[in-house]
């Protein structure tokens, strides 16, 4: 079908597929409640995508068309669904390996409830600028931590937030980051002028963020007494072999991270050197995973206790309720529901791309702006929506991005207006979102819902409003022309 049949969309056609949307996924929470997202919203989102579909066919575009738009979008997600499930099975062969029961038993040991909020807020922090990447401090410092709130009957809605807030600081702020490296490179920005230029608002959102953590220590108890805190310690203990080199796996992810290879192979050699610590130190552990079984000889028993570690995760049996809840699970099969909810995101926001309803929201938008604030807060709610619309971090940052790009050129405004305004919206605000892929991969591997950790994900959240005071009060706002590290405000509206 030639483009010259094809109708340029009206805002009525944008809306419908969207505010439907929101109405099924809103239903879809008030009867299923939590349970919402192991199939509830997927058959929102591809009802709705199949909704855009059609009134794109309406319009002109063939069902080919609009289904190459889909199939795209979905292929843009394998990237992520290949880290999501190699993450399940990092999970897994790291729990039998005894990596995670070590974090567990030194967390309980280390960290104390009067400090464990913004300590672990802080430690997520610190690795996540090393190592670059929010996904693998939360499949690796994250679950120890949720593992030790477990233990000590501390809040694991909290911790989730702490452990995002900190992860998120690196997703920003690290060179190493594929975020931070995409939206400068989009906005046409230059990688450490970039970094420099984010620290004006991701600075101030963290230290928010650390004193609201440690207000909400205060006065925080364990409900777990010292003895039942050191009979769990014992357990652990009794079902794995616990030393300091139970650790080594752990090493081996940051330092692969570190020489900038690639998530996924990365997580793969993490999962693996775990495997190779169990079979040395968690025999034990291997074969009661195994179920015993005699029949294959010892030897193909302990190969079959990995692999199960590895496709289906851990299962305790210890006795202690406690122990086993924090101990059973990991495995790639373990993130199955979240793989389905990615597709199922990804088919809507495709639709919605092909279609062309993104790019008239967008017209729509720009069409009000008159001033500088007003466009660089256009820009920080069209990142956000681009969240919400099309599920997918990176889309949030590239469409976006490139759309608002040369309206910044026009009114002579500098790329990392660009660029920073990207990271304080599209960037942080993925994780708030059930079914973003950054959203449903945290609740998959911290084992907190979205909803659940939304209020205390606090970095999260004071980003984007601190960028959006900053429009407001014309602060950082560099014209073209102007040094990166310049003081200069521009109060001028265009």
């Amino acid at each position: 079908m030639s483009s010259s049949s094809i109708k340029a969309p009206s805002l009525t056609d944008a809306l419908v597929p969207l505010v439907s949307l929101i109405f099924l996924l809103a239903l879809s929470v008030y009867l299923f409640g939590e349970d919402a997202s192991y199939g509830a919203n997927q058959i929102s989102l591809m009802l709705c995508g199949l909704l855009a579909a059609v009134i794109g066919m309406k319009n002109g575009r063939s069902w080919d068309d609009m289904q190459e738009g889909i199939r795209d979008s979905i292929a843009m997600s394998m990237t992520a669904i290949l880290i999501l499930l190699s993450v399940g099975m990092l999970i897994g062969c790291w729990i039998i390996a005894g990596t995670v029961p070590a974090m567990i038993s030194f967390g309980l040991a280390l960290l104390s409830p009067q400090v464990f909020y913004p300590a672990s807020c802080l430690i997520c922090a610190v690795v996540a600028l090393s190592v670059g990447s929010s996904w693998t401090v939360a499949g690796t410092i994250g679950i120890g931590l949720i593992g030790v709130a477990q233990s000590m009957g501390l809040s694991l809605e909290i911790t989730a937030g702490a452990i995002i807030s900190g992860a998120y600081l690196g997703d920003k702020l690290s060179p190493l980051s594929d975020t931070t490296n995409l939206a400068a490179s989009v906005a046409g920005a230059e990688l450490f002028a970039h970094i420099k230029n984010l620290m004006w608002t991701t600075v101030p959102s963290f230290l928010l963020s650390l004193i609201l953590f440690s207000l909400l220590s205060i006065g925080v108890e364990a409900t777990a007494s010292e003895s039942e805190i050191n009979q769990l310690d014992d357990i652990l203990r009794q079902q794995f072999h616990i030393a300091w080199y139970n650790l080594l796996p752990v090493v081996v992810v940051f330092f692969l991270a570190q020489k900038r290879w690639p998530a996924l192979p990365t997580l793969i050699v993490g999962a693996l050197s775990g495997l190779v610590m169990a079979l040395f130190f968690q025999s034990d552990a291997i074969l009661r995973l195994a179920g015993n079984d005699a029949s294959i000889g010892g030897g193909m028993t302990l190969v079959k206790g990995l692999w199960i570690a590895g496709f289906d995760g851990y299962q305790s049996q210890s006795g202690n309720e406690v122990i086993d809840s924090l101990l059973s699970k990991g495995g790639m099969s373990s993130m199955l529901n979240t793989v389905w909810l990615i597709i199922a995101a990804m088919m809507f926001g495709g639709a919605m791309e092909r279609a062309g309803f993104l790019s008239c929201l967008l017209v729509k938008l720009l069409a009000s702006v008159h001033s500088v604030g007003g466009l660089i807060r256009s820009l920080i709610f069209t990142g956000i929506g681009a969240n919400i619309i099309t599920a997918d971090q990176f889309i949030a940052i590239v469409v976006p991005g490139r759309m608002y790009q040369e309206e910044f050129r026009k009114r002579n405004l500098h790329p990392l207006n660009v660029s920073r305004n990207l990271e304080d919206s599209a960037t942080v605000t993925s994780v708030l979102i059930p079914w973003n892929t950054c959203g449903a991969f945290m609740a998959a591997t911290l084992g907190v819902a979205t909803h659940a950790y939304f209020l205390f994900a606090f970095f999260n959240l004071i980003n984007p409003l601190i960028a959006i005071v900053y429009s407001y009060i014309n602060f950082r706002i560099l014209p073209l022309g102007h040094e990166p590290d310049s003081k200069t405000k521009l109060r001028n509206n265009i």
